[in-house]
C-alpha cells in the first residue's frame, strides 16, 4: 500500500471514531424512525445504510439480498488491484457494521431485525481473504479485478465462498449462534464475520487439496 492510500483509510479510519465519539454525547431516547418529523437525518441514514441502501427491505431472504451486496462490495475493494486496500476496507467495513447495525437496532426497536444486512454486506469481503493472501504471494502478484472477471475458477471460487456463508450464516453451528447473545452491534455483526472465517478455513482447506 502506497502512502496515498494509507493516508486516506487512516482519514476514513479517524473519521468513523470521530463519528462514534459524537453520537455518544447525543440523546436518542425521543427519536422515532418512521414518519417523525424529528428523525434527524443522520439517523435515517444510519437506518439507510444498516439496511443495505434498502436491500434488507426486499421481499423474502434480506440475507442474501445482503449477501449479494456484498459481492458488489467484494469487487469494490478488488478494483484497485491491492491486496492491504482490500484488506483494509474490509477490517474498517466490519467496524462500521458494528456501529451502524447497532444503532439501528436501537432505532428500529429490534435486537437484530432481518432488514438490517450491512453485516452481511461486510462480512463477504472476508470471505475471500484468505485466498486473494495466497495469490498476493503469488509469482505474479495480487490479481486485478479485470483478471478474476475472465477467469472460469475465478467465478467457481466466488459461488462456492457466497453458497458456504449463506450456509454458515444460516445454519448457525456452535459457536456462531452463541456468539449472537454479545451486546448491541458486537452480537449482530459477529456471527456474520465468524461465518466468514468459517468460509475462510473451507475455501483454504479446498485450495490445498483441489
Amino acid at each position: 500500500m502506497g502512502p496515498n492510500e494509507f493516508m486516506a483509510m487512516l482519514a476514513v479510519l479517524v473519521c468513523l471514531i470521530l463519528w462514534r465519539l459524537w453520537i455518544h454525547q447525543r440523546h436518542w431516547t425521543d427519536l422515532l424512525i418512521e414518519g417523525a418529523e424529528e428523525a434527524r437525518a443522520n439517523d435515517r441514514l444510519t437506518v439507510f445504510l444498516a439496511r443495505g441502501c434498502g436491500l434488507g427491505l426486499l421481499p423474502k431472504a434480506p440475507g442474501t439480498w445482503g449477501s449479494l451486496g456484498g459481492v458488489a462490495w467484494t469487487a469494490l475493494l478488488l478494483a484497485p488491484g491491492n491486496f492491504w486496500f482490500y484488506l483494509t476496507g474490509t477490517v474498517l467495513g466490519l467496524a462500521a457494521s458494528v456501529v451502524l447495525c447497532g444503532r439501528a437496532a436501537e432505532l428500529i426497536g429490534q435486537k437484530d431485525p432481518s432488514e438490517i444486512v450491512l453485516d452481511e454486506i461486510a462480512a463477504v469481503p472476508a470471505c475471500y481473504a484468505g485466498l486473494l493472501s495466497i495469490l498476493n504471494h503469488s509469482p505474479s502478484g495480487p490479481p486485478t479485478l479485470l483478471d478474476l472477471a475472465v477467469q472460469p475458477n475465478a467465478w467457481a471460487w466466488l459461488v462456492a465462498g457466497f453458497l458456504l456463508f449463506r450456509l454458515f450464516d444460516i445454519w448457525k453451528p456452535p459457536p456462531i449462534r452463541q456468539i449472537q447473545a454479545l451486546p448491541g452491534g458486537w452480537g449482530i455483526a459477529a456471527d456474520d464475520a465468524l461465518a466468514a472465517c468459517f468460509t475462510v478455513a473451507i475455501l483454504h482447506v479446498a485450495w490445498v487439496f483441489i
